[in-house]
């Protein structure tokens, strides 16, 4: 099945109209987007959009012989004019199915929003699924099928529809996910490919041609990662965004409960009102049993409070018992938290402080902290797939 992608973009288009934001600034030549639209085989058109004739003609195709137009969702921006010898456009029910002359078949899947999905099978039996702007499917055949081969969807705006997707089994680790709906909340460029690849999606450019069912790798996802920034740098914020498509994620919070501050209790609502309502929260420093066992994916938030909770529990803050025995025992912590980093057959993602940039603490425990977490961090990176530091809400990947 050849599916040819006329436009990639949001339904206002990248960049929009008179908006002076820095993506869409930036967002000219190979970075434009024309609104999405899918052409099938030239024989199916998905999302009729303005300027769609000129689209085709521009990847080397032809409306000519599109027999079905199908919306997915309301058309709000500029009227568009039908090009001259296409059929009206319309939409399927939801749960209804249609066979097209060219011996494709259409299944309306039902969203979660205004809008319908579409499943599209070619009939030597591509499987096809395409999904609206900001659309999450509200339901899926239950019918045991194997995943789709390709799925076409809103993964910027809507990764817990790609996490549902996976939990479903409708998206497998062989199914080419593209990218589209593309919008200036995510910045267009090495920064949108980066933030796809975490997802195991890709984005391509407007007017390629794709093969349904064609092998193609899929993007590598780290299974371990780690990530450091200073304080307020957005490196939670960028630990949670890589497991958003993940179906199952176990949030482990070391910095556990402080009773009497209201400020700490703030902080701690703030993360746990961000993530999704689907993850599970444990509260605990005992990671190396969590590393150990079989288990879903685990975000680590975050290494320096394992580590301020190791010291107490060593007593690391006295200088008389660090030198008797209190630096051999965090070691020894130290060196089971990393070996069972090494070991785990999780997907973990580990925040963590940068705390080796700034001013030198005035107390021998303040750079006793500042060493072994620099220590920490740097025996943790070596087991990860993946190390990014933030800065300023910008990730920098150091490696993988």
């Amino acid at each position: 099945m050849e599916l040819t992608l006329l436009g990639t973009g949001a339904p206002l288009g990248l960049p929009r109209p008179e908006c002076p934001c820095a993506v869409c600034a930036t967002s000219r030549g190979d970075r434009a987007r024309a609104a999405t639209s899918l052409l099938v085989d030239e024989s199916l058109l998905l999302d009729l959009t303005p300027g769609a004739a000129l689209a085709a003609a521009r990847a080397g195709r032809s409306l000519v012989g599109v027999r079905q137009v199908l919306l997915t969702h309301p058309h709000d921006g500029p009227a568009v004019e039908v090009p001259a010898g296409l059929p009206d456009a319309g939409r399927v029910p939801d749960g209804r199915e249609l066979t097209l002359i060219s011996g494709h078949t259409v299944r309306a899947v039902p969203m979660d929003s205004p809008g319908t999905g579409y499943e599209v099978t070619s009939p030597e039996g591509e499987r096809l699924l395409y999904l609206p702007p900001g659309g999450s499917p509200a339901g899926l055949p239950d019918d045991h099928r194997p995943p789709y081969d390709m799925v076409v969807m809103d993964v910027t705006d809507r990764p817990d529809a790609l996490a549902r997707l996976r939990a479903t089994g409708a998206v497998g680790t062989d199914t080419d996910v593209i990218a589209v709906h593309l919008d200036h909340d995510v910045p267009n460029g090495r920064e949108l490919d980066r933030r796809l690849a975490a997802a195991g999606a890709r984005a391509v450019p407007d007017g390629t041609t794709l093969y349904v069912g064609e092998y193609h790798a899929v993007p590598e996802v780290p299974r371990r990662t780690l990530v450091t920034g200073g304080a307020r740098s957005g490196k939670s914020v960028e630990a949670e965004r890589r497991l958003e498509t993940v179906p199952e994620v176990l949030y482990v919070a070391t910095g556990g409960t402080r009773e009497g501050d209201p400020e700490w209790a703030q902080r701690v609502a703030l993360h746990r009102d961000r993530r999704p309502g689907s993850w599970r929260t444990a509260e605990t420093c005992d990671l190396v049993p969590l590393l150990e066992a079989e288990g879903p994916a685990l975000l680590i938030d975050c290494l320096s409070l394992w580590l301020t909770d190791a010291m107490d529990q060593v007593g690391a803050w006295d200088d008389e018992r660090w030198a008797s025995g209190g630096q051999e025992a965090l070691r020894e912590r130290m060196e089971a938290l990393v070996a069972a980093v090494r070991a785990t057959s999780r997907t973990v993602v580990a925040v963590t402080n940068e705390v080796g940039s700034g001013v030198v603490p005035g107390t021998a425990a303040g750079r006793r902290f500042r060493d072994e977490l620099g220590r920490l961090n740097a025996s943790f990176g070596d087991e990860c797939e993946q190390v990014l530091l933030v800065v300023s809400g910008q990730a920098l990947v150091l490696r993988g």
